[in-house]
């Protein structure tokens, strides 16, 4: 993982956790231990999600993670 990845992963943790209105860290954990979403997903897309906007980002990675039974 590089800087910009780096940058672009916590960016993505905040953002989502603001949204779902949780505690980043714990969001951290569903995205890593609960699931290999960050390492499978958000990393791995950060070239075409980085060009977007957070909204589009933050609905993309929350539909992602509803797909996967990690919230309702």
């Amino acid at each position: 993982m590089n800087r910009n990845q780096l940058d672009f992963a916590v960016f993505c943790i905040e953002s989502v956790a603001e949204y779902l209105d949780i505690n980043g860290a714990d969001l951290y954990v569903k995205l890593t231990s609960d699931s290999d979403i960050l390492d499978t997903y958000i990393i791995p897309s950060y070239e075409p999600l980085h060009t977007q906007g957070k909204e589009y980002i933050v609905d993309d990675i929350v539909e992602f993670m509803r797909d996967e039974g990690l919230v309702e």
